[in-house]
Order: structure tokens, then sequence, then C-alpha cells
């Protein structure tokens, strides 16, 4: 009888090694292998990595990247057996320019012999890292350490954003794609659980969970690496020339919605972003800040009046000079009266008093119904942190002076964004597009998730658009909007230049205005549109010598570049 308990007994014992080694050797393999392999394997399997972020090179698709990560060192100190802490800190001072007094601050640290750990430098390259190991200091080590770079900041900081810090200190996506998509592309860290003894080992035999990390999404975007680098460089330009507080440029493929271009100044280098001197800078203009656009809206107005049936282009009125609307006065720009107008000529010379005229030939309610139908007063929608819905609310009052404003750009907000939106609807035979910045998601297990064009509505008959196009052709010809012409191409467009509000109190600063151009081309075949505003230019407050320049300097390029035949 004893003989069978003990034979059972070794029986059981040995099914039990047998099903622990298979779970050891099979089921938990994955684990005990990246704790075989040392440190930094399992820190690899651990931590996963970031994502990349790409844009497109040339029209081949090649792709190349606009943020992406790069394997830089963490030297650091263990100062228990540090032999001479002033000859190394010395040392460092000299490798990374360090000053006096951060020099003799290190060398107190280093000098601590009870503590067993001091940080010296991340982010190391390996000339110096080379430079640190020919020393051989005792007491002197490193760890790899993945950073995030940057490789082109000239191509602008606004559509990246960059990676930094949360208020627990945690790295995290800050604005731009980065802040957007900060979930998909941080990945999910890896967890490793296991019974450990009194002195801190692991237990063979206990209990043992491992999850490997999951590496994060790579994001491909809509933006074409030589269209954007051109457009900012020029947006910079601009900018300097004019003296201007700063200023944004969207350029988008009208039939499909995508984003070619999308720059803002003053801009910021997402590797350096610790260095910019009002965090204010980190918020995309195109996207972030709306404004009163003044008369690139003027375009709006007439697409309403002209869908309805309520003028057509060339529907006249007699322009005083003034329209008296209660105790209100509306004036235009230029102060003079200019006689009998056609609605063309109305755009032509930017008479307020002309569109005026025809939101009150469509009424009021029509005019706001086209207003929001535009996308206007609502976010787009785009895959950008801060995104901002401007303000078209003043519409919903009573009173025919709201309505009268907005007619020409007064008293609503809206985003460059939201107005280059607006323009392509009118470019793209009256079907309004969802703008799209990202084309595609790809996974780490290799699956993607790709972008499409969406059609949001319909927002004005076809008929309408070849009308207003044709007119808008007409602005360039004969009105302000001639600096933004390209010579052998039929190219539509509106100047703006809209006055700033007071931040407290009724009316408008004097002497501050920001200049915008909004427009598409070719008109027969649209291939861009394009929008261009200019904030604050102290060396003249009109758009027709600021923003119009600008715009025609890269329409130029962008019918070049997409190698678009003269078609006049």
């Amino acid at each position: 009888m004893r003989i069978e308990v003990v034979r059972w007994g070794i029986t059981v014992f040995a099914l039990f090694v047998i099903v622990r080694l298979f779970t050891l050797q099979i089921v938990d393999h994955r684990m005990y292998e990246a704790l075989a392999s040392g440190q930094h394997e399992l820190f690899q399997q651990l931590y996963p990595r970031r994502g990349d972020i790409l844009v497109h090179d040339g029209k081949d698709g090649t792709l190349v990247p606009l943020a992406t990560n790069e394997q830089l060192s963490f030297i650091y100190a263990d100062p228990r057996h540090i032999e001479d802490p002033v000859a190394v800190s010395e040392f460092f001072a000299t490798l990374f320019g360090l000053t006096d007094a951060e020099t003799i601050e290190l060398a107190a640290r280093l000098s601590n012999r009870s503590d067993p750990f001091e940080p010296i430098r991340h982010k190391v390259n390996e000339a110096h890292l080379n430079a640190m190991k020919e020393k051989s200091f005792r007491g002197v080590a490193y760890v790899r350490e993945s950073s995030r770079l940057y490789p082109e900041p000239a191509l602008g900081g606004h559509v990246a954003g960059f990676l930094g810090f949360n208020a627990e200190g945690k790295q995290v996506g800050r604005y731009g794609i980065e802040g957007y998509f900060d979930q998909e592309i941080a990945g999910v860290s890896g967890s490793l659980r296991s019974e450990r003894d009194i002195a801190g080992r692991l237990i063979a035999l206990g209990d043992q969970s491992f999850e490997p990390a999951r590496d994060g999404d790579t994001v491909v975007l809509t933006i074409d690496r030589t269209i954007q680098y051109m457009t900012c460089a020029a947006l910079r330009r601009t900018v300097e020339k004019h003296q201007a507080d700063g200023g944004s440029v969207i350029i988008l493929e009208p039939a499909t919605g995508r984003i070619l271009a999308l720059c803002g100044e003053p801009d910021f280098d997402p590797n350096r972003y610790r260095e910019v001197d009002n965090l204010t800078v980190f918020n995309n203009p195109a996207v972030f800040s709306p404004y009163e656009p003044g008369s690139i809206f003027k375009p709006v107005t007439m697409a309403a009046a002209l869908d309805v049936g309520a003028i057509e282009p060339t529907t006249t009125y007699e322009d005083t000079g003034v329209v008296e609307l209660g105790e209100h006065k509306i004036r235009n720009s230029d102060g003079a009266a200019h006689g009998i107008q056609t609605m063309t000529e109305a755009l032509e010379k930017s008479l307020n008093t002309g569109l005026v005229f025809a939101m009150r030939e469509a009424r009021k309610e029509t005019f706001t119904k086209y207003v929001k139908a535009f996308g206007f007063g609502e976010r787009t929608g785009i895959e950008l942190d801060t995104e901002a819905a401007g303000n078209v609310s003043s519409l919903d009052k009573r009173g025919d002076i709201f309505a009268a404003t907005a007619s020409f750009g007064q008293g609503i907000t809206v985003t460059p964004l939201q107005m280059v939106v607006a323009y392509a609807a009118i470019a793209n035979g009256g079907i309004l597009k969802k703008p799209m910045i990202v084309e595609e998601v790809r996974h780490a297990d290799g699956s993607k998730e790709e972008r499409h064009t969406t059609d949001v509505r319909r927002v004005m008959e076809a008929k309408t658009s070849r009308l207003l196009g044709a007119m808008l052709i007409s602005v360039i010809e004969h009105g302000h909007g001639q600096r933004a012409a390209v010579p052998g191409y039929y190219i539509a467009g509106k100047t703006g230049t809209a006055q700033v509000p007071k931040k407290d109190g009724a009316g408008y600063e004097e002497d501050i205005t920001i200049g915008s151009f909004a427009g598409f081309g070719p008109v027969e075949n649209p291939r861009f549109v394009m929008v261009v505003r200019i904030d604050h230019p102290r060396t003249t407050p009109w758009a027709e010598t600021t923003a119009a320049p600008l715009f025609g300097e890269i329409a130029a390029f962008l019918l070049q570049y997409l190698e678009v035949a003269p078609t006049r």
C-alpha cells in the first residue's frame, strides 16, 4: 500500500514538472527569452517604438519622414566608483560645452560617495559617446534611448507638432499630428509580472505573465514635401518683407480635399520646442486662429444669391456709396459712390454696398442657410489638434445689420481652413469636401486604415459655381487681385483687407489689418485652391500688395510643378 502511494506521488510530481516545463519552455518562452537576452532587449520588448509621420516626396509615391526616431544614448554615473570627480566633470564640460557653474555643480554631484546614480546627459550622439568610451572612466556608463527626431524643421512645426511632456512628466504628443494621434502613434507598453523571493530574485517556478509591447502606428500625410517647403519659405519671406506679425497659407486639391501644404508663421523647430519665447507659437494659425475674413467672404454671399436666382452676374444696382439700416450706415472701403454697377463689378471693386444688395435680394434667412451650408461656424473635422470652429452666431440675431455686415466679412469669424474648404466647393462644381491631411494609418501588424475623399454636401448647383468662377476671374483680370495673376492661365480669386476688432470695447483697431487672398486655378480644371493670410503687415495695409503677390508667386510654382499646360 505504501509503495502504491509513493508511486502515485512520484507520478503526480512528474506530471507537475512536465506541465511546468511545458509552460516555461513553450507558453512563456518569449518572456524568458527576453530576460535571458539582457536588459536592453527586454527594454525593447516592454517599451513600444513610436510610429513615424511620413509625407510625400515628389510625384512618384516616395515617402520621407516628417517625424521619426533615432537611437541616442543616456550617460549616467555611479559616484561611489568615480576616482576623480573633478577630472570627469571637466571632461564632460569640454565635451558638452558646460558653463563654469554647470561644471562645478556636476563635480559636486559626482563627489557624493553615498549616491549610487547621477544622470549626466540625455540624447548623446555617437561622436560624443565614442569620446566618452575612449576615456573608460570607472563609474561612468550609458544606455541606449530612443529620441524623437524631426529631420526637416524647415517644413514647419505646426503640422507635425512635437513630443513633449504632460503635467505628470510623461512624454506625450503635443499639437499637430503628434497631438491628435498621440495614442495611436505611441503604441502600447508591454508588461512583465513575476513572483520573486525575499531577495528580489525571479522564482523560476512561480507565477509569471509577459505581454510584449505593441509598436505605434505610422501616419502617412497628404502633404507634398516640395510644395510644403516652397510654400513655407515664400510665406516666411513675405512676413519678413512686410514686417507682419505672422501669417498662414493652405493649399488644397479641390477634387479630393487633400491638403498639399499647410504653413504658419511664426513657426518653430519641433526638435527645439523648448526654445520658443511664447507658447502661442505652437497653435497652428491656419486652423486655430479665427478672424473676420473681410472681402474674401464676399463670394460666399454671391454664391447664395446666384444659386437661388435672386441675382445674375449682370444684375445692376445703384451704388450711392452708403447703405442705411436704421441707425447704422454701411459704406464702401474707398468711401466713394460708383453709380450703376453690376454684381461682377461689385466684386471687382470690392463694394460693400453691392454685397449688402445681393444679400438682401436673397433674403437674410437664405443667406444664413448658405453660410452654414458652407461649413462656417463648425469644425471641419480635420485630423489636427486645436482646430477652432469660428463664430457665425450673429446671423441668428434679429435685425438686418448682422447679415449685412456678414455679407462682406465683418461681424463673423472663420479660420483659413474653413475658407479654403469653401473656395474648394466653388472650384469643385458646388460640392463641399471634407479636408484630408491624413492619407492612411499603418499599424504595426502590417494592416492599414486608408482615408478616402468625402463629400459633405452639395452647397450650390454646378451652374452657380461656373458663373461665380467667371466672376472671380474678372476680379483678377480687372479688380484688386491683378498681382495674383499667372500669365497663360485663368485664375479665380478675391482679395480681402480685414479690420481687427478691439479686444476691449466696440469698434476696430486703428492701423491694424489682416490681408488675405483666396482663389483657385486653372478655372476650367482646378488643380489647387489656396488661401493666404498676412497678419498686421506694417509696410502697407492692403491685401493686394501683401497677400495677392504671395498667392501669385506660389500659384505660378504650383502650375509648373504640377505640369499644367497654359490655356491662354
